[in-house]
């Protein structure tokens, strides 16, 4: 497996893995389908800014996917950035989630990121674990923060300091 930087040849990939956490699961509280031109457009504008855009590779094949960009608008944000991972359903549990973050809070550290902050659905306790593992602490849950499937879903954000000084870098 090889983690390298997307590029907008694999927008087709990203989508399908995308896609089927929008159609299948309350993962993402997304419930219109990413087209390929959008995620096209994802993947340029977050390497236009200075974000990582993140895919794990194997024999040509796309297993998952990271990204992140800046948490809210506002210069006072500018060091921190709300992530996305996502791991072909047949990848999970291989590693290749670990493989990516790790290449994700590198490309984040040495942009000078003090923080990165995962918004999971509360449904979704293997990501909250998962972050947890890799060293994520558990701030706050919000509640019926999304709707999909036709109820109320919580949101649980995690948060993980990389940098104490993003100036000193």
């Amino acid at each position: 497996m090889i983690i390298r930087d997307a590029s907008t040849d694999d927008a087709a990939a990203i989508a399908a893995i995308a896609n089927h956490y929008i159609q299948e699961t309350s993962v993402s509280f997304n419930e219109v389908n990413k087209s390929v031109p959008d995620i096209k457009d994802e993947v340029a504008a977050r390497h236009a800014a200075g974000c990582a855009y993140l895919v794990a590779e194997r024999d040509q094949k796309i297993l998952g996917f990271a990204t992140y960009s800046q948490f809210r608008s506002g210069t006072g944000y500018r060091h921190t950035m709300e992530h996305t991972v996502m791991i072909s359903p047949n990848e999970v549990g291989q590693g290749t989630g670990g493989a990516l973050m790790q290449a994700l809070e590198t490309h984040a550290r040495a942009a000078g990121v003090h923080s990165l902050v995962a918004g999971i659905s509360a449904e979704n306790s293997e990501a909250i674990g998962f972050h947890r593992k890799i060293g994520f602490d558990h701030i706050v849950c919000l509640p019926e923060m999304g709707f999909k499937f036709g109820r109320w879903i919580d949101l649980v954000l995690l948060q993980k300091r990389l940098l104490s000084d993003p100036d000193s870098r």
